[in-house]
């Protein structure tokens, strides 16, 4: 958690508001910007929609509380993990947003991909067949093209 806030708020600052990244600066064509723009405003409405979904069953912490249920509908009818895959959008678009080195790709390297196989383990764990079934429908970031 400590590396995304780096990538999606540290950094970013301190390329907006100091000098101290320009040692990373790079330049792109002005229509990478436009395109990072366009894939940031595409991560921030999955994130939202996401969250919709989700409605009281999300939790800031990898944890399933008691009343929590399974959703698999609306965004996660197609897709397990809507949010990482809005963070990954919101990841690459920061280095077509922020021309530096620094600033640009922290978000994309501190991507928390580690946590998904944890996650999935835990809703294994809890929700058992439903969840094993859910899997084999649904893409982990993508929508699946084909069934198992």
């Amino acid at each position: 958690m400590a590396l995304s806030g780096l990538g999606l708020l540290i950094f970013p600052l301190l390329y907006a508001f100091t000098p101290l990244l320009s040692f990373a600066d790079y330049r792109l064509p002005d229509t990478a910007g436009i395109a990072g723009v366009i894939i940031f405003a595409a991560a921030l409405l999955l994130f939202w929609r996401s969250h919709v979904d989700l409605g009281e069953n999300w939790s800031p912490v990898m944890t399933v509380a008691g009343g929590q249920r399974l959703v698999t509908a609306g965004v996660y009818g197609h897709i397990r993990h809507p949010m990482y895959l809005a963070h990954l959008l919101w990841a690459l678009a920061l280095p077509l947003i922020l021309w530096n080195g620094v600033a640009g790709w922290t978000m994309l390297v501190a991507l928390v991909l580690r946590r998904m196989p944890r996650e999935e383990a835990m809703m294994l764990d809890h929700f058992g067949e439903d969840y094993g079934a859910y899997m084999a429908r649904t893409g982990r970031l993508v929508p699946r093209l084909w069934r198992r």
